[in-house]
């Protein structure tokens, strides 16, 4: 039985629907495991089974995953580090309790090539601890597996890299502590859809014994299909805007300039803390010199490879999205 965690979310829940739509295998040997099961409406009447947990109540975890073998453990969704760990951590824990012999961890596509184990990140830090740990447990236990696959930064994600620019409300500028005029190392965008397939054929494949073998106890990353800078993104946003900004640039600022953007403040207001948003965006302002360093515009052949086609093209996904 493959499990997936947390599967209503943005990731989880496609990779349910591709889970759905590509298995070979009767649905009965499916678990989805959620918050709120009762949004997995694609699921229900399908013989997969559905159970209830949350990364913030640890008692549901306990004996959630009985019957998998295999688990998907997509991260909890913070920028938070300890508490995101110990989330993760509890997670893997009761799932080798439960039984499960593998655990595919969906990290982020920061950190640079599927070798490297640092990051300046605020972001990535869980991430890589929880990577460690996985390592650490199949040193002890050689019954034990894991595949982590960072998974690229989503296209639909561009706001949280572009100081939360607003393709219908457009301004002029894109202030960020990044490379002067954008210039410099970029991202290698992909879109959160064809992460959710390819994480699932990867998943399919670890429960063939012909080809299992080859995800197991290793780092791959999913990228898009070259690197675009933030200069490249913010000409692109121009264009798509409405109206159109030809003009649309990048500017270098301090971060405590940045974090002091009403619209900064509004999108970390989600994370607790001192100051609310502006303190989660001081934390996160790191994700820059990252970036800068070449951590996430690393491209790999490995999503060609999986989906079997080369994934779509940042400017197509950002059309789709728009016009929506």
């Amino acid at each position: 039985m493959l499990a997936v965690f947390p599967a209503s979310g943005g990731l989880g829940s496609s990779i349910v629907s591709h889970l759905l739509a590509l298995s070979p295998q009767p649905s009965s040997s499916l678990l989805f495991v959620s918050r709120n099961p009762d949004k997995l409406t694609a699921a229900k009447g399908k013989g997969v089974t559905l159970r209830q947990a949350d990364y913030d109540q640890p008692e549901t975890l306990e004996g959630v995953f009985a019957g998998a073998e295999t688990l998907c453990l997509i991260s909890y969704p913070s920028i938070q580090i300890e508490h995101r760990f110990e989330s993760h951590k509890r997670a893997i824990e009761a799932a080798r309790r439960s039984g499960v012999k593998h655990v595919i961890y969906t990290s982020l596509a920061f950190a640079g090539g599927p070798e490297s184990t640092e990051s300046v990140a605020q972001v990535m830090q869980a991430h890589l601890r929880t990577e460690q740990y996985l390592r650490e447990l199949q040193e002890q236990d050689d019954s034990f597996t894991f595949t982590i696959v960072r998974e690229g930064l989503y296209s639909e994600s561009f706001p949280i890299y572009t100081a939360f620019y607003s393709p219908s409300s457009p301004s002029r500028t894109i202030r960020i502590p990044h490379a002067p005029a954008g210039a410099g190392r970029g991202i290698a965008w992909v879109k959160r859809d064809e992460l959710g397939e390819a994480t699932a054929r990867i998943l399919l494949s670890l429960a063939s014994a012909t080809s299992s073998s080859e995800w197991k106890n290793r780092t791959v990353v999913l990228s898009g299909a070259r690197e675009w800078s933030l200069a490249e993104t913010a000409q692109l946003l121009g264009r798509l805007s409405s109206p159109p900004q030809p003009d649309l640039r990048v500017e270098r600022v301090s971060v405590e300039e940045y974090a002091a953007q009403a619209q900064v403040q509004e999108g970390f207001a989600v994370y607790p803390g001192d100051d609310g948003g502006r303190y989660w965006a001081e934390k996160w302002a790191n994700a820059w010199e990252a970036i800068e360093r070449g951590e996430t515009g690393v491209v790999t052949t490995t999503m060609r490879e999986v989906l079997g086609r080369e994934p779509e093209d940042f400017e197509e996904t950002l059309k789709e999205m728009l016009a929506t």
